[in-house]
């Protein structure tokens, strides 16, 4: 569906936003405002990660925004976020998107019915801004998460569902900051040298401070999983360890059991009187013998 959001008469230049366009529909802009087939193309991939691309007559630009939907369990680019597509020069200004988006109605409430936007270059500069604050909140929200598996991993308290929650945290912040990685040249052409202002300025310093945060974020999932396994290894040689100790005990007693339990005829010791407490307690001195060895050593 195609709608005029903003005109060159009103506000100095044309706003079409196109919602889950058909064929025909895009065609059609597309030949109005003589668009380039490839980034077309382009607009409408589902999975496309963000860009910037300069043309004759255009720039198309692609950004990503946090899906408000998602599933607590996505973990790839397309489930967790939703694409929009822009093309736009001094005159006009072209978002599509494959589904509604409250973005596109914010803005226009915030900026357009205002009157706070004067070009095409505010405009974006507004649209890539509100798509960065998406993940601030959800941002905050896997650092408290992550917080609270560093305390479970910590306490020693490991199972699989710890270590699922961990996978989960990782994935979306590992998707996120290739977004953020990937917008950079958006936020860089739209704050360059010959037309920064206040405002760009401003976008260039939530774009720092988002992927700041996701660095941090990797950074600290990264190290908690290192220690995780390192906890978990070191609970495995600790069993390893006490059941080595147990078999050390029972080695040479087992070798003495079994030397008697071969009743041969011509074994003597089988006919002393004192044999059977002889040999108990000479499986109990071996032991204590043992003990104290491994307790001089510090292994016990």
């Amino acid at each position: 569906m195609a709608q005029m959001l903003a005109t060159k008469a009103s506000n100095g230049f044309d706003w079409i936003d196109l919602a889950m366009p058909t064929d025909e529909e895009i065609k059609q802009v597309a030949r109005q405002y003589t668009l380039h087939e490839a980034s077309i193309k382009d607009s409408m991939q589902p999975d496309h990660l963000p860009k910037y691309e300069l043309f004759d007559n255009y720039t198309f630009v692609i950004f990503r925004l946090l899906a408000a939907d998602a599933v607590p369990d996505a973990d790839t680019i397309q489930e967790l976020t939703n694409k929009i597509s822009i093309f736009f020069n001094d005159d006009y200004l072209i978002t599509v998107h494959r589904s509604e988006q409250w973005l596109i109605d914010q803005t226009k409430t915030k900026r357009i019915d205002t009157g706070k936007c004067d070009s095409t270059l505010n405009l974006l500069n507004a649209l890539v801004r509100e798509s960065l604050l998406t993940f601030e909140r959800p941002g905050m929200k896997l650092s408290e998460q992550l917080d609270y598996y560093e305390e479970r991993v910590f306490l020693r308290q490991q199972n699989s569902p710890i270590l699922r929650g961990l996978y989960f945290v990782k994935r979306k912040i590992d998707v996120i900051r290739k977004l953020m990685l990937l917008s950079y040249e958006i936020v860089d052409n739209i704050d360059s040298p010959e037309q920064s202002n206040v405002y760009t300025r401003d976008l260039r310093d939530l774009y720092v401070r988002t992927q700041t945060l996701f660095d941090n974020l990797s950074e600290n999932t990264a190290q908690l999983l290192s220690v995780y396994f390192s906890l978990a290894s070191q609970r495995t040689n600790e069993t390893m360890r006490i059941l080595t100790i147990f078999s050390v005990f029972f080695m040479p007693i087992t070798f003495i059991a079994g030397v008697y339990g071969m009743n041969f005829r011509f074994m003597p010791e089988l006919d002393w009187w004192f044999g059977y407490p002889s040999a108990l307690m000479l499986m109990v001195a071996i032991s204590v013998a043992i003990y104290l060895w491994f307790k001089r050593k510090g292994w016990l």
